[in-house]
């Protein structure tokens, strides 16, 4: 998928990336091979020390980091040739993160909203499984819905599309890729640990229940100690009219 967008948005090489509510940086790193510099922006401090960490491991020395929200990051106009927002558009005031993010892009730039599915949200019975444990140390643990209420209502009356459009976007197409993976315990578990519902910092002093329970719940519905599902990734392409 990221091939896909680099290609797609005509990336020069020499660009510089935006990575907004970037999280654990899972489009950063694949996509900062195309980027002269990269913008690594989250509201969340340990999602952006994660990211810290896994730059100075892979020695991207291209790296800049910044613990920000939408609403308050400042850089200049014109600034970025690719603007990216994985699975969190729906968190953030979209009409203002959608005029900021087309003021900061080049003439021609390129903004893609990205999303894959969570894996407690199918309906196979280690993701049914798994959800439940999810319920159950959400409610434990207080660690409620950090999404801005309403916000489905929000999106169905008026799509995503139409707030790029309303930015002064151009639509470029939507792209979706399928590809099988098997999930290990421990990656589910690490996956978990990235979200804004419970992070490390939410677990704390349960994280060793967390995934001894996680193990428990999950153990029987695993194959040969994997999980499996087909994930969709996909892309809605914008490009500020150059």
């Amino acid at each position: 998928m990221t091939a896909d967008l680099a290609r797609r948005a005509q990336v020069s090489g020499r660009g510089r990336l935006l990575d907004l509510a970037c999280g654990t940086g899972q489009l950063a790193f694949p996509l900062r091979q195309w980027f002269a510099e990269v913008w690594a922006v989250d509201q969340e401090p340990g999602m952006v020390e994660v990211v810290r960490a896994k730059a100075a491991t892979a020695g991207a020395a291209n790296f800049r980091l910044a613990v920000s929200s939408a609403e308050t990051l400042s850089a200049r106009p014109g600034y970025f040739e690719l603007a990216v927002i994985g699975n969190a558009f729906h968190r953030l005031d979209r009409d203002l993160a959608a005029g900021r993010v087309f003021s900061w892009l080049q003439p021609g730039g390129h903004l893609a909203l990205c999303w894959s599915p969570m894996p407690w949200a199918g309906e196979q019975s280690w993701q049914r499984a798994l959800a439940a444990a999810l319920d159950r140390w959400k409610a434990a643990l207080g660690a409620g819905p950090r999404i801005p209420a309403g916000w489905e209502a929000a999106r169905s009356r008026r799509p995503d599309a139409e707030v790029l459009s309303d930015a002064g976007f151009e639509l470029a197409g939507s792209h979706e890729f399928d590809i099988e993976h098997r999930w290990s315990l421990p990656e589910l578990a690490g996956l978990i640990r990235s979200t804004s519902f419970l992070p490390a910092a939410v677990l704390g002093e349960q994280a060793a229940a967390f995934d001894a329970d996680l193990a428990s719940s999950l153990g029987r519905h695993s194959e040969d100690g994997a999980f499996t599902e087909t994930v969709s990734f996909a892309y809605e392409l914008a490009r500020k009219p150059g």
